[in-house]
């Protein structure tokens, strides 16, 4: 009888089980623009690597999707909408296999741009997302975000990364 429930109740929540996996949970999204960590950014192509001084002490590299990667390699400014670039920040750390080396070690960030001119129209036409463990950060620190690109880049459609030949 035991059996019988156990292989009842394993027919009945299947379903259920099936459809919680088959459903993607939504991403937490930035404050002020509502950005989202991209599904399958990892895939995209490499724009450009940085690395960041003291104090952050940060090795950086930022991709790139489709339509960023075409408006690049067409040397197109404004980026077009729907133009997408995500930063990765990890620690500097020194490689444990060859002293001279630095390697990536803890990561920090994963920040996003998202070109949308009308929805984004009054910061240049991005939006902005910056998260730590997979969380937005709050939105004091997202609110500096336009005014630092705003200050140094603005005559590069706000971006500061230059393509990595």
């Amino acid at each position: 009888m035991l059996r019988r429930t156990i292989v009842c109740l394993s027919l009945l929540l299947s379903p259920v089980a099936h459809h919680a996996l088959a459903e993607p949970s939504k991403a937490a999204a930035s404050p002020i623009y509502g950005v989202t960590i991209p599904e399958g950014y990892r895939k995209w192509e490499l724009i450009a690597p940085a690395e960041e001084a003291a104090p952050l002490d940060e090795l950086r590299v930022v991709l790139g999707n489709p339509v960023a990667i075409k408006a690049i390699e067409h040397a197109t400014q404004p980026y077009p909408d729907g133009t997408i670039l995500v930063k990765l920040a990890y620690k500097r750390k020194q490689s444990p296999d060859f002293e001279p080396a630095t390697v990536p070690g803890q990561p920090t960030t994963v920040q996003v741009m998202v070109k949308d001119s009308r929805r984004y129209a009054s910061t240049g036409g991005w939006g902005f997302g910056r998260f730590v463990n997979g969380q937005p950060v709050d939105a004091a620190q997202h609110q500096t975000c336009f005014a630092c690109h705003a200050a140094r880049v603005k005559d590069r459609d706000y971006v500061f990364t230059r393509f990595a030949p």
